[in-house]
Order: structure tokens, then C-alpha cells, then sequence
């Protein structure tokens, strides 16, 4: 039997990670720390907002091995061994430019109905647009309603009677555009 969810996200840490599953009707992550799993699942009809930003951590996570690598290397080449000094240089160099091509890393909210939560969606923020593409599509489906205008039937009236219609009728309520309820 085929599941009905599908990852659209993997987020790792030391401890474990957070994996993000998408189906027609919710958002389900799981949460693991060591050998626990914990489950949240959010309705896409009850979605408010999800939001990405870049974290502040970049850029001491770029600038603080780079020096240190750099400074090793340099410190090696002046006293010890020139090999050694090159690399260790070279590992400064490729450490900042990987952190350079990867991009900012990223922090996220989820706002759903009565409840926020600071769960990372992405790693890093250039993924971000395409995850967010999935999970705005997902609830443009959910909320996609047919509404159907009110016609009033032809009946038959009989002379002397007459029907008054109702020239103010409300509506059927409007649906809020998705893109309003997940920003960038």
C-alpha cells in the first residue's frame, strides 16, 4: 500500500532531525531526539503563515572555522612545516567558499489556528522557495471550494401574486487567498 504522505524536507542535527511530510489534507513533522519520534501535524486548512528567515548563526558559522583553520594554516607554514600550512590553509579556503555557495542558514515558524511553532522547515534558505512552492500548493488544493452562484429557479406565478426577491442578498464568504497565509 502506497502512503498518502510524501517528504518534502529533511532538516539533520547531531541528536537527530526533523523530516517533513506533505498529503492532501496536512503537514506532518517528525521530530527525532535520540530514539524519540514526536509527531506534529498541521491541517492546511488551519494554516495561517509559515515563515523562513536567514539565522543570525551564519555568519559566525562561516567567518569562526575559517579563521581558526586559517590561522592554524598560517601559524604552521611560519613555524613548522609548509605542507602542513597549505593545509590547513586549504581547508579554511574550502570551508568558506562551501558556506559561501550553500547560502545563509534558516530559521522558520509555523502559525496555525491557536498555536505557533519554532520548527526548522529547511536548512538552509535557498531551499526554502521550493519547499514552500509544495506546502502552497498542497493548501490552494485544500481550500480550493466550488462555489456555486444562487439562481433563482423560474416558478410559476399566479396572476395577483407577486414574489419579492431579495436585490441584497449576501455572498457565499469569500476564501482568503493562499498566498496571503504562507509568507517568505
Amino acid at each position: 500500500m502506497k502512503s498518502a504522505f510524501r517528504k518534502i524536507s529533511r532538516v539533520g542535527s547531531l541528536t537527530g532531525g526533523t523530516k517533513w511530510y506533505l498529503s492532501t489534507d496536512c503537514l506532518l513533522a517528525a521530530k527525532c531526539t535520540m530514539y524519540v519520534v514526536e509527531y506534529r501535524r498541521f491541517y492546511l486548512r488551519d494554516l495561517e503563515s509559515i515563515m523562513v528567515w536567514p539565522s543570525r548563526s551564519w555568519l559566525p558559522r562561516l567567518i569562526i572555522p575559517g579563521v581558526l583553520f586559517g590561522a592554524l594554516g598560517a601559524g604552521l607554514w611560519q613555524w613548522a612545516d609548509s605542507t602542513a600550512g597549505a593545509i590547513f590553509t586549504g581547508i579554511a579556503a574550502a570551508w568558506v567558499l562551501l558556506e559561501l555557495v550553500l547560502g545563509p542558514t534558516a530559521g522558520s515558524r509555523i502559525r496555525a489556528t491557536g498555536i505557533t511553532v519554532d520548527l526548522p522547515l529547511v536548512k538552509r534558505t535557498r531551499r526554502a522557495r521550493k519547499v514552500l512552492a509544495a506546502i502552497d500548493a498542497a493548501v490552494r488544493a485544500s481550500r480550493d471550494v466550488i462555489v456555486q452562484p444562487v439562481v433563482p429557479m423560474p416558478s410559476e406565478q399566479t396572476a395577483g401574486v407577486s414574489v419579492q426577491t431579495n436585490s441584497t442578498a449576501s455572498a457565499p464568504p469569500s476564501i482568503a487567498d493562499a498566498s496571503q497565509t504562507i509568507g517568505l
